[in-house]
């Protein structure tokens, strides 16, 4: 047992939650799914109800949580879900694997669930069923994907209410200084930092460091590498979790791409691929130490990252990272332990890895990775040749860019060969009609900025 009276570290099985709820420890299970945004949603369950009943049969949810906006307003143009069609129910299935406490709610629990029609099949549209069909596609090979993400986030002195009160102006950081790397800078907020750190531990989850980071009040919370979904799922909880535990605090937590003129927060993915017998399938005896599967997957990922960034970069917002010379990538190129390409090498042996650094802290984990496996895999089965890794710096090097824009984004995806035969025909219209929701609503909006500008000069 911890110092908090709950077990240490670890998956929960069945038995112990049932000796758990019999002891009066707990009597809440939450039972969440990831939506497009890759936010947790779900209910609230009687621990005993949960035993008796939903563990077995899975809990009816509207199906409308997987075609709404951010503001959770219906709207148009979703074959899956709509009021023509009634605005029925799925069924979220309890994923047992994922049983874990919740250290910062009282006598609670929760696990993750995969969603299906009540006649068993899978709802496509799930970002967590998208990615577990591309991990089977790795699994038919006999490859595993391993994957960590980088969260950074701003932390704020201010509450979430009011924040939204004073409209995000006039918000108070965390630090008022760049505090990357700086040890004084974290320890400001380190009693935020380590709550967080140890709460995340007393989940499940295995917290390697924290650190300081360019912007005000900007920090990162590092957790090893997993399985592909286990992290995805980890990253959810973990995202959510911070935010709960800033708000019982008092403060506020984002993880916008760009929340203001400085930098912006970036979700740097890590990802390597292994064999059935535990071994680095991408570590070999070629240049950089990558073997020919590796610098496949590397050239995949290289030939089809323009037209799957709407799945690394899904918001509006998402868009305003890339700004040459601040970290974020603008290039579409590959270099070894190069901070100025989209595509990073690190790593030696058994360890190396390829990191993604374009995604963003608002992107949805599981689109994200099953996009890099997508296109890892044509670039093996295609046998794609992978170019010279850069050298220098990207930004200055004339190469193809990630989108500018969301609009952009949208239209490589709708017309990518590659997603409409990897994900379906449904997905690939499921996901452009939530960016096209987005885009309308944005082009609806006056905003600060155009008030600033014309209110009175124009």
């Amino acid at each position: 047992m911890s110092e908090r009276g709950l077990p240490q570290p670890g998956p929960l099985s069945v038995d112990e939650l049932r000796d758990e709820v019999a002891a009066g420890r707990v009597d809440t299970v939450l039972l969440a799914i990831a939506d497009m945004q890759g936010r947790l949603q779900g209910k609230r369950l009687s621990a005993r109800y949960f035993l008796n009943e939903v563990l077995g049969h899975g809990s009816e949810g509207c199906n409308y949580l997987l075609a709404v906006d951010v503001d959770m307003n219906t709207v148009d143009g979703y074959a899956m879900s709509s009021w023509d069609r009634g605005y029925g129910d799925f069924v979220m299935k309890p994923d047992i694997s994922t049983l874990r406490w919740v250290p910062w709610q009282e006598g609670t629990v929760m696990l993750m669930a995969d969603l299906a029609w009540e006649n068993d099949e899978d709802v496509t549209a799930s970002p967590r069923q998208i990615l577990r069909r591309q991990l089977a596609r790795l699994a038919d090979r006999g490859l595993a994907a391993f994957v960590g993400t980088e969260l950074e986030f701003v932390v704020y002195e201010d509450s979430y209410e009011d924040a939204w009160k004073r409209g995000y102006r006039d918000m108070t950081p965390a630090n008022l200084y760049n505090v990357d790397y700086s040890l004084i800078g974290t320890a400001r907020i380190e009693p935020l930092l380590r709550r967080i750190r140890r709460d995340m531990e007393g989940a499940g989850l295995y917290v390697e460091s924290a650190k300081g980071e360019c912007n005000l009040g900007q920090h990162e919370i590092a957790f090893r590498y997993d399985e592909a979904l286990k992290t995805c799922d980890n990253h959810s909880i973990y995202k959510n979790g911070a935010k709960e535990i800033a708000a019982q605090e008092g403060k506020s937590i984002t993880f916008m791409a760009k929340p203001n003129a400085r930098e912006g927060n970036s979700c740097h993915i890590h990802i390597s691929l292994w064999s059935a017998d535990g071994v680095s399938a991408m570590a070999g005896d070629g240049p950089h130490g990558l073997s020919e599967l590796g610098a496949r997957f590397i050239a995949g990922q290289l030939a089809h990252m323009r037209e799957l960034t709407l799945f690394y970069a899904p918001n509006i917002n998402s868009y305003k990272r890339y700004v040459p010379g601040s970290f974020a990538p603008t290039a579409v190129k590959w270099g070894v332990d190069n901070r100025t390409c989209s595509l990073r090498l690190v790593g030696h042996g058994q360890s190396l890895r390829i990191e993604n650094r374009v995604p963003g802290g608002d992107v949805n984990p599981y689109l994200a990775v099953a996009a890099l496996i997508a296109a890892g895999l044509h670039g093996i089965d295609e046998e794609l040749s992978l170019e010279d890794a850069f050298e220098g710096n990207a930004y200055e090097s004339g190469a193809e860019t990630v989108p500018h824009t969301l609009r952009d984004a949208l239209a490589l995806f709708e017309g990518s060969k590659l997603a409409r035969e990897t994900f379906g025909d449904d997905v690939v219209a499921h996901y452009a009609n939530n960016a096209r929701v987005e885009l309308a609503a944005f082009d609806a909006a006056v905003t600060d900025w155009e008030l600033f500008r014309g209110f009175e000069r124009m």
